[in-house]
């Protein structure tokens, strides 16, 4: 199949707000979950590839943390410079804003879009909750004016509406190329990632108001036995008071936290698992350099 002359193969980065629904469309161009979600925002993190191959061509999309104005602190420093790293050498850019309109938050994704030279495709995102689809007009209208965008496709990334259509175009600014990995990769992420991953996941879908953001998962064991993989993970939290949110009463928050997280393991690792979870206080892990690296966010602080 790699013997095809217009065999096509690139980099597509998906930029936005947080909540756009990025990590939802990511999954569904990829056909698998290599992303997390949740209703919150700023559920991504870090800057994930996902790779979706067959035999026309091979993309590598990139998905990235929601970009936002800088409210100081490490971490949303960190945030924004992945998104904003992430557009570097890309092929063709995916701008995601929802149906709802144009936010007062969209315009920073805007404006890092407007200083790429590589072709901006925007992506008016759930469509499926527009109450009337007449709205779509004028706000296609009201986008052209903000900048020339290469196209703008609506879709909905949470029912595959348009979806198809997106692939379709997203291929036409991708150049010949052969592809970059084995046909076979689905991430460039591996599973020890995953697993904190799927585990963090679970925290931002079941604990409410400001913890979720005042954790961070650490895998300190991931083996692989003949019959089930073992984990062992630490969930970082800055605060006496965030443990005892996320163990709950008698242990049951952090058992209904695991039983998910074990559950989605089992299904995105196609293995049996045990997954041991425990929760430890680390004091301002989120604005400290040394906590940030040593828990996998990167030099770039």
């Amino acid at each position: 199949m790699w013997m095809n002359n217009a065999y096509v193969s690139g980099y597509v980065a998906l930029i936005g707000r947080p909540n756009t629904g990025k990590s939802t469309l990511l999954n569904h161009l990829v056909g698998q979950k290599v992303s997390i979600t949740s209703r919150r925002p700023q559920t991504t993190r870090h800057r994930i590839i996902g790779i979706k191959t067959d035999e026309q061509a091979q993309v590598m999309y990139v998905d990235t943390p929601g970009l936002h104005k800088t409210e100081g602190g490490m971490m949303s420093r960190y945030l924004n410079r992945a998104a904003s790293g992430s557009l570097e050498g890309v092929d063709c850019i995916l701008l995601l804003i929802t149906s709802n309109g144009w936010k007062d938050e969209d315009e920073q994704a805007l404006m890092h879009a407007q200083r790429q030279t590589a072709p901006v495709i925007l992506v008016i995102n759930k469509i499926d909750k527009l109450k009337d689809p007449a709205r779509l007009l004028p706000l296609i209208e009201q986008s052209r004016a903000k900048m020339q965008f290469a196209e703008i496709i609506p879709v909905s990334a949470q029912t595959g509406v348009g979806v198809a259509d997106l692939e379709a175009t997203i291929l036409r600014y991708l150049p010949v190329h052969p592809p970059h990995y084995p046909p076979d990769q689905l991430s460039d992420r591996n599973d020890r990632f995953m697993a904190a991953e799927l585990v963090r996941e679970q925290i931002f879908r079941l604990l409410g108001k400001e913890v979720p953001y005042a954790t961070a998962v650490e895998i300190q064991e991931f083996k692989q036995e003949p019959k089930l993989i073992r984990i062992e993970a630490v969930i970082w939290v800055e605060k006496d008071g965030q443990k005892a949110i996320v163990i709950g009463k008698n242990g049951e928050r952090l058992k209904e936290i695991g039983r998910h997280a074990r559950l989605a393991m089992q299904k995105a690792f196609a293995y049996k698992v045990y997954l041991g979870l425990w929760v430890k206080v680390r004091e301002g892990w989120s604005d400290d350099a040394r906590a940030l690296r040593s828990l996998g966010y990167g030099d770039d602080l």
